[in-house]
């Protein structure tokens, strides 16, 4: 017989109102092979209490298709991934319905956060979920990969975000990408 799995139950609208402007906790550790950073929490992963866990965010099934986890997680274990060696933080830890409700100089103000986070917890590479946010982030150009100039001690790689409403990048291109993240993770010595 087929075990069922426990899904968590959805949140209300009244739960995902009340979510919003809340801090969503870092997941992360010193040393990690790979630090990755969301823009922001979105309101659902507010009210959940978990990150990139609004259903259609294509996070969990990247980082399974990449064969960072060997299955695909779901986002209340996401404490779970640092014992792989993978750690999640976001740019701005507030939540809201929108990343464009963020302001620029709450990126800015997030990018100097993060360099010390990184200098603090040292991950072997920073893997940043949107090219947008990291170039208003950093006030750098950019594209999606390894970038040739990183702000941080780590190497950088900007990845789309794996967001549902980012229509650009279907499922198998992102895993192609996180892919190519997952090869760079696995070669880079201290």
């Amino acid at each position: 017989m087929a075990k069922s799995v426990e899904r968590p139950e959805r949140p209300t609208k009244q739960q995902l109102q009340s979510a919003s402007g809340t801090i969503l906790r870092d997941v992360i550790a010193k040393d990690l092979q790979v630090l990755f950073c969301g823009i922001n929490p979105g309101l659902y992963s507010g009210a959940v209490g978990h990150h990139f866990a609004r259903p259609g965010n294509r996070f969990w099934k990247a980082l399974a298709g990449a064969n960072f986890t060997d299955r695909v997680f779901r986002p209340d274990e996401d404490r779970s991934l640092l014992a792989l060696g993978i750690g999640i933080t976001n740019l701005v830890p507030r939540t809201t319905a929108r990343a464009d409700e963020l302001s620029r100089d709450e990126l800015h103000e997030g990018a100097a956060r993060l360099v010390k986070k990184v200098q603090r917890y040292r991950p072997r590479v920073l893997a940043i979920l949107g090219i947008g946010a990291y170039m208003i982030a950093f006030d750098q150009k950019a594209k999606i990969g390894l970038q040739p100039d990183s702000p941080v001690s780590s190497k950088v790689f900007v990845l789309p975000n794996p967001s549902g409403l980012q229509a650009q990048y279907q499922l198998p291109r992102l895993i192609e990408i996180f892919s190519e993240l997952h090869t760079i993770v696995t070669t880079t010595r201290r």
